[in-house]
């Protein structure tokens, strides 16, 4: 079994110094922790997965395709494979689980 601290995680993401922490990956799926500083750019691309991302701390907007939607603390977003997606407007830092299903990148040509 792997279980996972979500300060722990928080911790080895920020010694990375990088946005994004992956902390798992197994054949149908990876996970990770995405952090963005209130007033932040989320600089990521369109994906060659489906995604999930659940949001633990923080607020801002996501833009998925041409919607655009609050999140804050609990909320939930599925975005398709290869569909433009980015948060924006942080108004309080983001830390966000990161669902990959299959794993990030696996399907990328």
């Amino acid at each position: 079994m792997d279980a996972f601290d979500i300060n722990a995680l928080v911790d080895q993401r920020a010694q990375s110094d990088k946005m994004y922490l992956e902390f798992l990956r197994v054949p149908s799926m990876s996970m990770g922790l995405y952090v963005i500083p209130a007033g932040g750019n989320d600089p990521q691309q369109p994906h060659s997965e489906d995604e999930v991302y659940y949001v633990v701390q923080g607020r801002g907007t996501i833009r998925v395709g041409d919607e655009d939607r609050a999140v804050g603390p609990g909320s939930v977003v599925y975005v398709p494979a290869l569909l433009t997606h980015r948060f924006h407007t942080i108004t309080e830092g983001l830390r966000v689980l990161v669902f990959f299903a299959p794993p990030e990148y696996s399907q990328s040509s």
